[in-house]
């Protein structure tokens, strides 16, 4: 019967794997390789964008986009200035107020992530290879929840800090 020790060590060695899966994922040389695979250039961070936008299935606030990406509202207003130059969203009215605008990926933008994770694909499918499917699902599982619980605690800390800062003089 598992004890606390066998999670402490679990948790340990989680821990250092997805370090070295965090660093070996991360790296400029992987992202430019994937991208270069699917025939694109695109940074790393307006990747996730367009993969939020793409997960909204539809347009989707400025706010909403950077809530979501646990960044600020200027950053994202800059990658969507950028990735309407290269054509890959577009802005339209907010037809819930005039004053404020939807974003959403063009075509080309829809194509330009379609085939960046079809590479990622293919490389996940070789470096998976021999791994039976059951442990895939069982590993996939495990991750989102993880990140569930990552993410409520970054919004919290977030929430806190923001609760925390003394209130700005005019």
């Amino acid at each position: 019967m598992p004890d606390a020790t066998d999670h402490r060590t679990a948790t340990s060695d989680l821990e250092a794997v997805l370090a070295s899966l965090a660093y070996l994922l991360t790296r400029s040389q992987e992202h430019e390789r994937q991208t270069a695979r699917a025939g694109i250039t695109a940074a790393r961070s307006d990747v996730y964008l367009l993969r939020a936008l793409a997960e909204t299935e539809g347009a989707s606030r400025v706010g909403d986009l950077a809530s979501r990406l646990l960044v600020k509202s200027s950053h994202v207003t800059r990658q969507i200035d950028r990735l309407q130059n290269q054509q890959l969203v577009e802005r339209t009215p907010d037809a819930a107020d005039r004053r404020a605008r939807q974003v959403a990926l063009t075509a080309e933008g829809r194509a330009m992530l379609d085939r960046l994770k079809q590479a990622n694909i293919t490389g996940l499918t070789a470096a998976l290879d021999g791994i039976p499917e059951p442990d895939v699902a069982a590993t996939v599982s495990v991750l989102r929840h993880l990140v569930e619980r990552y993410v409520h605690g970054v919004r919290a800390t977030a929430l806190s800090e923001d609760d925390a800062d003394p209130p700005r003089q005019a």
